[in-house]
């Protein structure tokens, strides 16, 4: 078990670095492919600049052809150009939104803006030059947000591919869960048949009545064991029962065959409280949980068991005076061949969690444990 575990640690860090160099090789070259994309911008805001200066240096009545000047100043329409003298007074704009032009505030905070965006370039004229000032294009703005979301839809795959595994894994341990207890009642019902004929005919000889009595319990027994293997492999029955007097006797029947230096004790309100309950399964949860408190005590010390109503749901407190648990086992203790035993195969406080959140829609969880001092489990049940 320790081996699949670590197996399974090694397999989740390996896809976790390897996912985190996927993302980190998007960003580098997303951030690569930025860069060079600026670059050509750059390149073609500095020919658009020697466009205007050549506009602007041509004389009107010269014969000097600026048709293509012209044409690739036109051509420009994505890269928003702010056009000022040597102290920032604004002469000429382009492709910016003509709310903002209209509105000077707007215009300067704008032009504040892609100050910080890019270089200036600088237009020599006769008397004195002027500084183009340009922001990034539509394309660039939008590769900012590329990135990002390259990362969620990987964080999308991913989070569906773990739903997809978790998926898988649960429906595995399902099915193994419910073939395990079939099988298991299956090969417990001929020989619980087999002792009960035995009890019979022992009776019709006139045993001695004590023998026949105590074998009859322990046959009982063995039959409440096959029939909770045969609810757990299948969908029980929920009835309306009073989950106090379930709870009373269970605990009663656990107070009579535990060592009497297990001091147990019970709070719980004096009327009945209806839930939809499977008595057999909910009896194996008490079990379950004063077992792990005695072993956890060494068979001696308290065991208190508390049932409080709230409006919503039933609390069940189960106490004991045991050795606690580690903080960093809390997690750990309700996954299969999870125990700190060296006998036992660590299934029963996740059969317990198995009845009470699949077949009661309930939860467990451990309220409180401190190291020497004992541990506290909590059940609840909704009423609806």
């Amino acid at each position: 078990m320790k081996y699949i575990k670590l197996s399974s640690l090694i397999i989740r860090w390996t896809l976790f670095i390897l996912g985190l160099l996927f993302v980190t090789l998007i960003l580098w070259n997303t951030y690569r492919f930025m860069q060079n994309f600026k670059r050509e911008e750059r390149f073609k805001m500095e020919i658009w600049a020697k466009a205007v200066q050549t506009i602007n240096d041509t004389d009107v009545n010269s014969d000097v052809d600026i048709e293509l000047p012209l044409e690739i100043v036109a051509h420009n329409a994505t890269i928003p150009i702010i056009q000022v003298d040597s102290i920032n007074n604004i002469i000429n704009t382009s492709n910016i939104d003509e709310s903002i032009v209209a509105d000077s505030i707007k215009l300067y905070a704008f032009f504040n803006k892609i100050k910080e965006a890019n270089d200036p370039i600088v237009v020599s004229g006769n008397y004195s030059n002027t500084y183009i000032y340009y922001g990034n294009s539509s394309i660039i703005n939008s590769l900012t947000y590329y990135p990002i979301l390259l990362i969620l839809i990987l964080c999308f795959i991913i989070a569906i591919l773990i739903y997809l595994f978790s998926y898988s894994k649960k429906s595995v341990q399902n099915n193994l869960w419910a073939g395990m207890a079939k099988e298991t009642a299956h090969q417990l019902g001929t020989p619980i048949t087999s002792l009960i004929g035995w009890v019979d005919y022992m009776h019709e000889m006139n045993f001695d009545e004590t023998v026949v009595t105590e074998i009859k319990k322990d046959t009982d027994r063995l039959h409440t064991i096959a029939e909770r293997f045969q609810k757990i492999g299948s969908e029980p029955v929920l009835e309306q029962l009073d989950i106090i007097a379930e709870t009373k006797a269970s605990f009663a029947y656990l107070r009579e065959r535990t060592s009497k230096q297990v001091n147990f004790t019970i709070d719980a309100p004096n009327y009945a409280l209806y839930l939809p309950l499977n008595a057999t399964l909910h009896s194996w949860c008490i079990e379950n949980l004063i077992k792990n408190a005695t072993d956890a005590m060494k068979g001696k010390g308290e065991i208190h068991l508390k049932i409080i109503e709230t409006p919503s749901s039933v609390q069940l407190y189960v106490s004991d005076t045991g050795c606690g648990i580690e903080k960093s086992k809390m997690n750990q203790i309700f996954e299969p061949g999870y125990s700190t035993k060296k006998r036992g195969w660590g299934l029963g406080l996740s059969l317990t969690k198995r009845i009470v959140k699949d077949y009661h829609n309930g939860k467990i969880k451990v309220y409180l444990s401190e190291i020497d001092k004992g541990t506290t489990f909590l059940i609840t049940y909704y009423k609806s």
